[in-house]
This record gives structure tokens, sequence and C-alpha cells, in this order.
């Protein structure tokens, strides 16, 4: 895979994802999305990786969307550029695998979308977050107007998007944008530490976390909790639940295969 824009390394099974595009600020467009989502189809492959980190090269996540290349669109011209941009927040939402966006410097328009599409997020005490769509004329879309509302509530993402502004670190912890703050020096090593810690477990199981807390999100409760019996029920069809149990009984860590 040929990689422009992206910078991904490995670690003891956890991939880190750079977005390398530090003279744009990781502005994201065509080529960039279409990037992206081929490393995340060709990382759910690879049997060794067990989680992805997200981050940017240099001094931010991801400042949104190349402007400059959007000025001359159509609208059929943007509804072909959104359509691409969601494709690719889905395929992060329903990576098989954790995903944790580790953001530094600033997160704004597409790059908050792209965030959100992410597990969770972990900020530096410097990040900012924002749509500052509504200044250009336009909304976000990526899929951020849902994701947002979903995560902070309807009238806080009501008013991240009407009106444009960007927030801190410690305000986007307090509404719940974010999990938690880093110092900036320590970022990525805090990170690739908690997601080490999550990765540790085991992988069927939570694959079987991440998919019915996904789907059951928008379920009824009645429905949401029979999905999640079901799936508590197929792990006791795995290695890694017999591991699990075995070792607890035996009082030692467990050595987790993913099977």
């Amino acid at each position: 895979m040929s990689e422009k824009y992206l910078d991904i390394s490995y670690d003891n099974g956890v991939a880190t994802v750079s977005l390398n595009r530090p003279c744009m600020g990781n502005a994201i467009n065509e080529s960039f999305i279409e990037e992206l989502e081929e490393a995340f189809n060709s990382l759910n492959k690879e049997s060794s990786v067990k989680g992805v980190l997200i981050t940017g090269a240099g001094k931010h996540f991801c400042a949104g969307a190349d402007i400059g290349g959007m000025l001359p669109l159509s609208p059929v011209e943007a509804t072909r550029f959104a359509s691409k941009g969601q494709k690719l927040m889905f395929t992060i939402a329903e990576f098989s695998k954790p995903v944790i966006a580790a953001v530094n410097g600033a997160a704004m328009g597409g790059g908050l979308e792209l965030a959100l599409s992410c597990d969770f997020i972990v900020a530096a005490e410097t990040a900012r977050f924002a749509f500052p769509e509504i200044n250009l004329g336009i909304i976000p879309g990526f899929g951020g107007t849902q994701r947002l509302t979903r995560l902070i509530g309807r009238s806080k993402a009501k008013q991240m998007v009407f009106t444009g502004a960007a927030i801190e670190a410690r305000e986007a912890l307090r509404i719940g944008l974010i999990n938690s703050i880093f110092p900036d020096e320590s970022l990525i090593y805090d990170a690739l530490t908690l997601l080490h810690k999550i990765c540790d477990k085991g992988l069927l199981s939570l694959r079987m976390a991440k998919e019915v807390i996904n789907r059951g999100y928008d379920l009824d409760l009645a429905n949401a909790c029979f999905m999640e019996r079901d799936a508590f029920a197929i792990c006791f069809s795995s290695e890694d639940q017999k591991e699990g149990m075995t070792a607890f009984m035996e009082k030692r860590k467990p050595v987790f295969k993913g099977r």
C-alpha cells in the first residue's frame, strides 16, 4: 500500500496510524480518505493487529477538510465527497478491534468526525475541538452532527455546531466528548499504554462487547438486551472464555489467544 498521507507503525500488536500531512494541518482530501479506507481494511485483515491508535503528525490531529479542494464542488460532487467520508467513518466505527483517537492540537471539522468514529478519544492538555463548518456556510458532512449528538446530547451538540466555536480539552472532558486528558509530552505513550491494557483482554469478547454496544445503542432496551444475551452465550464457545475463567480460579494472569 502506498502511504502518501499516513505513517503506520507497529508495537506489540498495536498499530499506530499517524496522519502525516503536517504542512496542511493533516487536512483531509479525497486521496486522504481513500488511503485511510485502504489502511483500515488492510489492518482489519492482519491477525497480528489487536488494536489501532490514530493520531496526527506535527502540531495537530487534523484541521478538517482541505477547503481549497472543496471550494469548486457542485452539489452532486459534494454528495459524492460526503458519501466517501461517511463510508470511511463507518469503516473505522465498525472496525473489529479497538480503535482509540489520541488528539494532539486541533481536531476540527472532518478531524473531529474522524475522532468521533473511534471507540473513544483521549487528548493532550492543549487539544481543541470544533465543528467550524457553519462559518463556511456549510455543515459537517461525514456524520459529525449525528455522532456528536449521540455522544454529548442534543443541546450541547447544537451549541457546538451552531456556533462553530472551539472548546478546550477540559471542557471536552466535562461534557463527555473525550475520556481522558494526558500531558502533551506523554500523550502517545499514555494512549498506547491504555490501548495495550485493553488489547491484553480476550479479543473475541472485546469484539462482542464493541458490536453489542454499537448495535444496541439505537435499539429499544429489550431487544438490545436480547442481543447482549446471545453475544454473552457465544463467548462460552471460545477458548478465551475457558482460559479466562480457569486463570481466575488458578489465581494467575490469563493468556488470551483471540479464539
